[in-house]
């Protein structure tokens, strides 16, 4: 008994000295999380917030000033272009009117009797040269009976006097005429005058009622019947009746962060998303992307602030919707998600593997070789370099070598690898912290367990 009891002694004690030896030789060992090189398609998406907007939209604004009488349409209704959507008190305007109309029609009668005085005055020159025609012949017979000896100078005279007569008669009726004539386009003229004088009280008078000038949706209404609205002067604004949005054609117009404003072109495709419409999808497409930083805290453009504060920026960009949506209004917050860039079978990586770090020099086994701390006068320290910590098998045992890659597009978790790795090689990809000390050469440690939560890329 006592000698299986010794034996049993002595296997605990060999086990606890290999136990001890094997942690021994794991307690300088660094655990960390591992990866591998893979190959997928990747795709690199840049979001935004903001809001649904129509690409176009008009503020129907006063251009009269009075109480406005009726509103003929309310918000949220559909108008049609040319449709009659709010009038204002127009009494003097419709007087104006009339009082012009009235001075046009006179002056039309003025006109008639002006033509009948026309026509009488060419009556009158007709019959006076009918009268100086009689008397010519009169005249021409007097003077040859006159030469004959026939006619008495004293009857000669006579009819020689009644045609000078009538020549100016003639003379006389022309002359009525063209002043009949020009009392006709006298009164022409001034017809014309009133005629331009009531277009522009007509034109008063259609400034006293909004028309909707396409056709849209009522998306706001700020007025009710019986307000007074005035029209704009000068820099002065004047009164907003309403606002008439075509929402044939929508946009989402999103902020963009400028660190990834760069990626963004014209025509690339978008997913926007409503919070109002969960689980729905809008197809679009980017048509602007604005070239002026705006300030996160104000939302004014920089140069138009007169603070000098360095403070995070974005850019605007507007996506237009492929498809309209009747169920889409103005103003609601929406998520686009651009994606700037697809490729397929590229190979990639986690991207918390990514760090910045000063290679160590190694000796021929692998191991980091101590450098003096001291800096040669003049010379700049090595500056960081991005790259990724893999795993190397030496002899059975891990270690971490540092090796510089280059990078292409970033997708939500992963990014392009476009040098430096091969498929299939293991990586350090966390903790995040022990990314941030570690070595090359330094002995690793696998480490087995499920995280309970997502490793923090680089710089969260």
């Amino acid at each position: 008994m006592k000698k299986v009891i010794f034996i049993i002694l002595g296997l605990l004690a060999v086990t606890g000295i290999v136990a001890f030896m094997v942690w021994k030789a794991q307690s300088g060992n660094t655990k960390v999380l591992t990866g591998k090189v893979g190959r997928q398609d990747l795709a690199s998406v840049v979001s935004g917030t903001g809001q649904i907007k129509p690409k176009t939209y008009v503020n129907v604004g006063a251009t009269a000033m009075g109480r406005v009488t009726h509103l003929f349409v309310k918000e949220g209704e559909r108008v049609t272009k040319g449709e009659t959507v709010a009038s204002i008190e127009n009494v003097q305007q419709e007087s104006s009117v009339e009082a012009q109309k009235a001075t046009i029609s006179a002056a039309r009668t003025d006109i008639s009797s002006y033509i009948a005085a026309e026509k009488t005055a060419e009556a009158n020159v007709e019959h006076a040269k009918a009268d100086l025609e009689q008397k010519n012949l009169d005249f021409q017979r007097a003077q040859g009976l006159y030469k004959d000896g026939i006619m008495a100078k004293q009857d000669y005279d006579a009819k020689k006097a009644a045609y000078d007569t009538d020549v100016a008669s003639v003379a006389q009726a022309v002359a009525g005429l063209n002043q009949a004539k020009a009392q006709t386009d006298s009164a022409r003229g001034h017809m014309q005058m009133q005629e331009a004088t009531l277009r522009g009280n007509l034109d008063m008078l259609g400034r006293t009622i909004a028309i909707a000038p396409f056709d849209g949706i009522v998306t706001n209404e700020p007025i009710r019947e019986g307000e007074t609205v005035v029209e704009g002067i000068q820099n002065a604004e004047g009164s907003t009746l309403m606002t008439l949005a075509d929402m044939s054609v929508i946009t989402a117009e999103v902020k963009v962060d400028e660190t990834d404003i760069v990626n963004i072109q014209i025509g690339q495709p978008a997913d926007i998303t409503v919070d109002a419409l969960p689980g729905r999808v809008f197809k679009g497409h980017v048509t602007l992307v604005g070239d002026q930083a705006i300030l996160r805290s104000t939302g004014v453009a920089t140069s138009q602030s007169t603070t000098g504060t360095e403070e995070a920026k974005d850019f605007k960009v507007v996506v237009t919707l492929d498809a309209p949506d009747p169920d889409l209004r103005p103003g609601l917050s929406t998520t686009a998600k651009i994606t700037t860039a697809n490729k397929s079978n590229i190979l990639t990586i986690p991207i918390q593997a990514l760090t910045n770090h000063v290679p160590e020099k190694l000796d021929t086994h692998g191991k980091p070789v101590l450098v003096s701390a001291t800096t040669t006068p003049g010379v700049k320290p090595p500056a960081p370099i991005q790259g990724v910590f893999t795993v190397k098998n030496d002899n059975g045992k891990l270690r971490a070598v540092f090796v510089p890659v280059t990078t292409g597009i970033t997708g939500a978790t992963d990014i392009e690898v476009l040098s430096g790795l091969n498929e299939g090689q293991e990586l350090v990809i966390g903790p995040y912290k022990t990314l941030r000390t570690l070595k090359s050469g330094s002995l690793l440690k696998r480490d087995e367990t499920k995280p309970s939560a997502a490793t923090p890329a680089p710089g969260s």
